[in-house]
């Protein structure tokens, strides 16, 4: 029996472990012995995001296994809950046997299980290796990077991932791992596409937000902000309202679900805040469940975002994203016409908002075959 130690601590790493905990559940080997014969496996919860909105509810949602441990670390600075989760997941570690760590995604809980495992010899499995934006002041560019060079087994959701690696020199790496291991990379397709599809039918059933929010039959934007650098700097924060207010004014709904950092610095930013909640075609919300942005998403005219997660999945439902970055780590959905780069720019994100509204776009199978978590265990299990 192979066990694996899943380690999660934001929003979005909790949605991918559950495709790759469902697959363990449910699915067949190579051999067609099940792989929860296989594969037994512990989640550990670092508690970066500690809102039961922004984590503990989706636990219930996805029907994913309640967490064995939760560090509690909260928020601080980048170096001080780094510091936290590497020492709670050495101890973990330390605590019991496993073969193997699987990291997700960008976060400091992706790092901070990469050094962790790392130093100690257990194998590192990172989920949605080869992701680049360039942008080497980006906290996500910087945790994706090192727990890419510290992985035996990289699993890439695109073959623009895989380019990536192999421009660092990982796909052919001398570097030797536990038992003298090389590393590998494998093409798998990305378990968010797998999510959407498995999730998508039944979010048809559960949600009601657009009955709540009376937009079944209307057109409607859908608008996520959360990344620091759009939220810290009052600037670029003021600049993006100002677009949301502007294109509202055209009479377009839009949907905004505000995370909490965002909620906090429109409060210290005067009136806008009021300004916005003023506005009838203004939809300011809680954070959302899996099941309501998936719903969003599905249904939208277009979405402006922050979010690499909700560019792809909008992507996933054939609907077109303004992108609030000077990058994006998605370079597919912008080759493909499907999404343009706006950064934080009014007038660049309602011209953008303008196009994608008013043209034909085309979203090609670009995130696999639906079966990226599958692959995910087979080669786990593959390369004990």
């Amino acid at each position: 029996m192979i066990h694996l130690l899943t380690i999660v601590g934001a929003r979005p790493q909790i949605i991918k472990a559950a495709a790759t905990s469902r697959s363990i559940l449910t699915d067949l080997s190579s051999d067609a012995t099940p792989f929860s014969e296989l594969v037994s496996e512990d989640i550990l919860h670092t508690g970066q995001h500690y809102d039961s909105n922004m984590s503990a509810n989706f636990f219930s949602e996805l029907n994913i296994q309640p967490e064995t441990y939760n560090l509690h670390v909260g928020s601080a600075t980048h170096g001080q809950q780094t510091a936290k989760m590497i020492t709670g997941i050495e101890q973990v570690l330390e605590s019991k046997h496993y073969d193997g760590v699987l990291l997700f995604g960008d976060t400091n809980s992706t790092m901070a299980g990469a050094i962790a495992a790392g130093k100690m010899g257990i194998p590192v499995y990172h989920v949605e290796a080869g992701l680049r934006s360039f942008d080497m002041l980006m906290p996500e560019e910087q945790n994706r990077i090192v727990c890419d060079h510290l992985s035996q087994l990289l699993f890439a959701p695109t073959q623009t991932a895989v380019n990536n690696l192999r421009k660092e020199g990982l796909t052919d790496s001398p570097a030797l791992f536990n038992h003298s291991k090389q590393r590998q990379v494998f093409l798998t397709g990305d378990v968010m596409y797998d999510n959407a599809i498995f999730f998508s039918s039944m979010a048809e059933k559960k949600s009601t937000i657009l009955t709540d929010l009376k937009l079944a039959h209307r057109p409607f934007i859908l608008s996520t902000i959360h990344r620091n650098a759009n939220t810290d700097d009052p600037q670029r924060l003021l600049s993006i309202m100002q677009a949301i207010i502007r294109l509202s004014e055209e009479g377009i709904d839009i949907v905004l679900p505000l995370h909490p950092r965002t909620t906090k610095m429109l409060k210290e930013q005067g009136n806008i805040l009021n300004q916005l909640s003023d506005l009838k075609n203004i939809h300011l919300l809680e954070p959302l469940s899996f099941f309501d942005i998936l719903m969003l998403e599905k249904h939208a005219a277009l979405v402006i975002t922050d979010s690499g997660g909700v560019q792809k999945e909008s992507f996933f439902f054939s609907t077109p994203s303004v992108i609030l970055r000077r990058e994006t780590e998605w370079t597919e959905i912008i080759e493909a016409g499907a999404g343009e780069l706006a950064d934080a720019d009014t007038n660049l994100i309602i011209n953008a908002a303008h196009s994608l509204l008013n043209k034909k776009v085309v979203f090609p199978p670009l995130f696999g075959d639906s079966h990226a978590a599958k692959k995910i265990i087979q080669h786990i299990i593959d390369n004990q």
